[in-house]
């Protein structure tokens, strides 16, 4: 019983070479495959949604400024409670609606909180003041 064998005397480096490159599955890291192109069509000429390569957004040179009635407080000592800052807040800026402390898996702060005002002019307010400002140090 013969069996043609004809790549047997070849080293797999010759028998991966020999193939068509067009014939392996996927293009590779970032690309679509075959059967994916086949189930929604070519991303990058078909459908209704105009695909641009990735970018980064522009950015204006400075810190995010926030714009609602929430802001996020980092680098607090570890020993401040939830009290001493909504303290600190109500005082100084305005109302605070509830203000958390985050907690790592064992119960010690992580140093920094998220603060919600009743009045979105306050977070503004709050950044303005703080931002940057080494507070009872």
């Amino acid at each position: 019983m013969a069996t043609s064998t004809p790549n047997l005397d070849k080293s797999l480096d010759d028998i991966i070479s020999s193939k068509p490159k067009n014939n392996r599955r996927g293009s590779g890291r970032g690309g679509h495959s075959s059967a994916r192109r086949n189930i929604i069509g070519n991303p990058r000429t078909e459908g209704g949604l105009n695909r641009t390569p990735r970018s980064t957004p522009p950015t204006t040179g400075r810190p995010a400024v926030p714009s609602g009635n929430k802001i996020i407080i980092s680098n607090l000592p570890l020993d401040v409670s939830e009290r001493e800052v909504t303290e600190l807040f109500s005082t100084t800026v305005g109302a605070v609606k509830e203000c958390n402390i985050n907690y790592d898996h064992a119960g010690h702060s992580k140093g920094s909180a998220s603060v919600i005002f009743n009045r979105s002019g306050d977070a503004l307010q709050a950044y303005n003041q703080y931002n940057n400002r080494l507070i009872d140090g």
